[in-house]
């Protein structure tokens, strides 16, 4: 589907574009993705509206064929990166899941803000971003995803959720597409 329409009420999540994750080996340059992330997140500043930085601090319980690392996270793993220029108005979530509405009040923020869609970006597409997008369209938001800024450490991962995934959770478009409609909706 193309990308039709912003809502007078739109944030941008950015996911997991933190010093700990940024390093990893992903299949897009990272510098490409945090340049793309950033001039979203600068023209959603300039319009007024909301921005969320979500990080990554842990995994989820439960017993998995691929446990998670163990232990604790070295030292700066959290911190999120300067490139995005984080504002004292920016919604922080620390997650310790693989979407950003589990288990924190992310979706209580949104709804306070009179939140109706988001956009999406960040790391890494099949696991933080496609969950978050899935947990945002069962909360009833209107989805769209930046395609141009996300990436993910495995290229038929990233592929399958661009395909398959996200078309049915909302719509897609690049990061230029989307700031265009943004600069053009009506408040």
């Amino acid at each position: 589907m193309a990308l039709t329409t912003l809502d007078p009420n739109t944030a941008l999540i950015i996911v997991d574009l933190q010093k700990g994750i940024v390093g990893l080996p992903l299949v897009h340059p990272i510098d490409g993705v945090i340049e793309r992330a950033r001039a979203l997140a600068d023209a959603f500043r300039e319009h007024g509206l909301p921005v969320v930085l979500v990080t990554v601090a842990g995994g989820a319980p439960g017993r998995t064929e691929q446990p998670l690392r163990t232990g604790a996270l070295p030292d700066g793993w959290t911190d999120l990166i300067p490139e995005l220029n984080r504002q004292p108005g920016d919604i922080v979530v620390t997650k310790r899941t693989w979407g950003a509405f589990a288990s924190t009040d992310l979706e209580a923020q949104l709804k306070a803000r009179g939140v109706t869609q988001v956009v999406i970006a960040g790391v890494a597409t099949a696991t933080g971003v496609e969950a978050t997008a899935r947990q945002a369209y069962e909360q009833g938001l209107n989805v769209t995803l930046a395609l141009d800024a996300m990436t993910d450490a495995r290229i038929e991962a990233h592929d399958y959720s661009l395909r398959n995934v996200f078309p049915r959770l909302g719509e897609t478009g690049s990061s230029q597409e989307i700031i265009d409609l943004l600069a053009t909706r009506r408040a």
